[in-house]
Parts: C-alpha cells; structure tokens; sequence
C-alpha cells in the first residue's frame, strides 16, 4: 500500500523553480517593503499555462512591481503583448523599470488607473487573463472581463482564498460561459503560502 511522505509541504519546497538574479532581486524587495507577489511557484505556474494556451494578448490585473508580469512577458509570444493595470503610480513607475531591465519594455504595456475603470475602456479578445487585485473587486471585474475572453481563453485568480473572494469564487464556479476549478495549495514563497487559486476556461 502506498503512503503519503512525512512532511510533505518540506518536500515541496525542494521544487521551488530557481529565478534568475532579477526576480530574486524583486523578491528581496516585497519582503523588506511588504508587497504581496505570487512568489515563483504561482510565478512559473502563469508561465507554463500561458505557455501551454499558446496566449497573445495577455491581460493582468494588478502589477505591483512586475514580478508576476515578468512570468507573462516571457511566456507570451514573440508577436504578443502583455497589458498590466496598475493604480498606484510609484509602483508603476518601479513596475516600468523592471520590464525594460528584463528585455520586456516593448511587449508590455502597462496601464495606469483602478482596474474597473480601465476595463470598461478595453476591447479584446485576450488570450489569458490574471486577476491579482483587490479581492473585492474580482467579482465586477469578472464581469467585465468574461467578455474581453476570447472561447477557449483561460482566466486565473490569485488569492481566492481570501474572504474578500467568496462571491467571486461562487459566480465563475456557476457561470454558463465557464468550466472552473478552485485548488487549495501549499505554495512555498507565495503570499500567503496557503490559499486558492482559481483557474477558468470559457467554454462559450
């Protein structure tokens, strides 16, 4: 009969993906400043599915710094592009001089404003979308976003762990347009290490 390892979540943590010294860089700033990232597990999560879906247009909510974005940037296509919305300027303008000092200046657009304003402005489709803002705010931007999605794009929320989560969580759970699944994960170098992610494909 097969058993479970003693200490799982210490396993795990031998397969955090190794950063290059910019991200590590990014890193050692949110734990000094207390900004909230998702960390390289999350971080290399986005680049794979991004990857995978082959995405383009590549839409994210909430920059902060641009670590997340950096994953995005790398995972998009030659040809593709990356818009990232951020509210706060000074973490824009941090956010700006991160993309160029990793090569990325040219495919990533940043965004300054609230994120449901900006939204409403947008026209799509995207290829992927990331939601990584106030989890209060991930239900109307949900609403605003299922339509910027192209059939067949994936949308992924961090945090959904977070109380501020729970209408969100229900409605992309119940949508028609949506097939949906909500993982409760160990994630070593996330903030917090213990949360939810969800990841949505739309389905029509």
């Amino acid at each position: 009969m097969s058993v479970m390892m003693p200490d799982l979540e210490g396993y795990f943590r031998g397969f955090v993906p190794p950063r290059d010294e910019l991200l590590l860089e990014l890193e050692r700033e949110a734990g000094r400043e207390g900004i909230p990232i998702v960390g390289p597990v999350v971080g290399e999560l986005l680049f794979i599915l991004a990857r995978a879906a082959g995405a383009g247009n590549i839409l994210e909510l909430g920059t902060a710094t641009g670590y997340s974005t950096i994953y995005l940037g790398r995972a998009c296509s030659p040809e593709g592009r990356v818009i990232t919305l951020e509210r706060d300027a000074v973490l824009a303008d941090r956010a700006r001089d991160t993309f160029v000092r990793a090569g990325l200046d040219k495919r990533i657009e940043i965004r300054l404003g609230d994120a449901q304003e900006i939204l409403t402005d947008l026209t799509g489709p995207f290829d992927f979308i990331f939601m990584d803002i106030d989890k209060e705010g991930y239900l109307p931007a949900f609403l605003k976003c299922r339509g910027l999605l192209k059939v067949g794009g994936l949308l992924v929320a961090d945090n959904v762990g977070f109380a501020g989560a729970r209408d969100y969580n229900r409605e992309v759970f119940d949508h028609p347009q949506f097939r949906t699944v909500h993982l409760l994960a160990h994630l070593p170098c996330h903030s917090p290490e213990k949360d939810g992610l969800s990841l949505a494909v739309r389905v029509k």
